[in-house]
């Protein structure tokens, strides 16, 4: 399979009434926010409502945008794919409509958690975007990064746009 130079995701933070964060447990990466590759023919908005009913079973309404990602570094792919290219993601906020929570083959296990107990299980590798989706309000960010080979999110660009 040949994949371009650069992916398209979106991710989306989702909260309910109370406050709470809805987070999928990946197999492969733990605790993160849900999210996904955009498909053909989508935009952002749809894909990442798309993502986060698959991955989750719930209904959203995209509330905000909260910043650009550039995971510059490639790796080694799986499923048939020998190396994964550079990968851009844009996450939103999302409120939670409607729906009851479900797992899928990318979340085995989708369940709400407070603020606090978010920050502490989150992947470590989407801490950086997490903290900036949990502080939306202040600024929009632009953020360039690799992941280093201890597995550390290394930071080579960062713009912060005040909304």
């Amino acid at each position: 399979m040949i994949l371009p130079t650069h992916i398209v995701a979106a991710g989306g933070l989702i909260v309910n009434s109370r406050n709470e964060i809805l987070l999928v447990k990946n197999p492969r990466k733990g605790w993160e926010y849900p999210g996904g590759i955009v498909e053909p023919g989508e935009t952002l908005p749809q894909g990442v409502i798309r993502e986060i009913k698959e991955e989750t079973g719930v209904n959203v309404d995209i509330v905000n945008i909260v910043g650009i990602y550039s995971n510059t570094k490639k790796k080694k792919g799986y499923n048939g794919v020998e190396e994964v290219p550079t990968i851009v993601t844009i996450d939103f906020i999302c409120n939670y409509i409607s729906g009851d929570l479900r797992t899928s083959d990318e979340s085995i296990e989708v369940k709400w958690f407070s603020k606090e107990e978010a920050l502490k299980i989150v992947n470590p590798k989407q801490q950086i975007r997490f903290r900036n989706a949990l502080d939306y309000q202040s600024a929009f960010s632009c953020l360039g990064y690799k992941v280093n080979s201890s597995n550390e999110i290394e930071v080579h660009e960062e713009y912060l746009f005040d909304r």
